[in-house]
């Protein structure tokens, strides 16, 4: 095995265990893909999290749809998102599924997140778009989920969940805890009247904006900033 495979293998590990230790999933519900030399490197099926390992991951061609899988497990039940995504959007070098619970409470109520914060643009337009439902794992979810996503980087599954892509691992994991953000601001919004949205304009000029700042490297666009030492003398 490649080095760079390796650690592409462990760095899947990592983010499977960070992604509960960061609240955006619960058990052994989240998957994540990434893609490695016209290949799907994707967690196993039900494993848990702390007893996975770099050579648990399935490997699974791109040009064949078949679902053949290498490896010592079963890819994730959800394979054929990650794979659909993958084949389609050649921008997109990872696929974060998760259970977050806002995000989730709002496919729940079939809500997508509308231009409620100029962050919803760091997702490729002025919404999150919420998917129509079908069953977990099926080709008809997959292909729910790639029409949800044409143009956007991320959107809700009906009554499950939701999906992030990213330029990388570190991208995708960065969408996938701030999709969550605004899912728990918008949820809170509501309860308190509404949000005033953002008109296309303010969301386009956030999007150009993005093009020359941390958003577009993975970097925290909420870091707070840094406190300055007061000096004497």
């Amino acid at each position: 095995m490649k080095k760079v495979e390796k650690n592409l293998r462990e760095e899947i590990v990592n983010n499977c265990r960070k992604m509960n230790a960061l609240g955006i999933n619960q058990g052994t519900s989240g998957n994540i893909s990434v893609r490695f030399e016209g290949r799907m490197l994707i967690s196993p099926s039900a494993v848990p999290y702390d007893e996975m390992t770099a050579d648990s991951i399935a490997s699974m061609p791109l040009d064949d749809e078949s679902g053949n899988w290498d490896g010592p497990m079963a890819p994730s039940t959800e394979w054929r998102f990650h794979h659909k995504l993958l084949r389609h959007r050649k921008e997109a070098e990872a696929v974060v599924h998760a259970h977050p619970t806002y995000c989730t409470t709002l496919a729940i109520a079939r809500k997508p997140i509308p231009a409620c914060h100029y962050m919803v643009a760091a997702f490729g337009g002025n919404d999150v778009k919420c998917s129509n439902y079908a069953k977990y794992g099926t080709e008809e979810l997959s292909q729910h989920a790639l029409e949800a996503m044409q143009k956007r980087m991320a959107c809700l599954l009906a009554n499950h969940g939701m999906i992030v892509i990213g330029e990388s691992l570190a991208k995708a994991m960065w969408r996938a805890v701030e999709l969550e953000t605004i899912a728990r601001q918008y949820y809170l919004s509501l309860l308190i009247g509404g949000p005033v949205l953002l008109n296309d304009a303010q969301i386009e000029e956030t999007i150009q904006g993005f093009a020359t700042y941390g958003a577009q490297s993975g970097g925290n666009k909420r870091r707070p900033p840094t406190r300055r030492k007061k000096t004497t003398g």
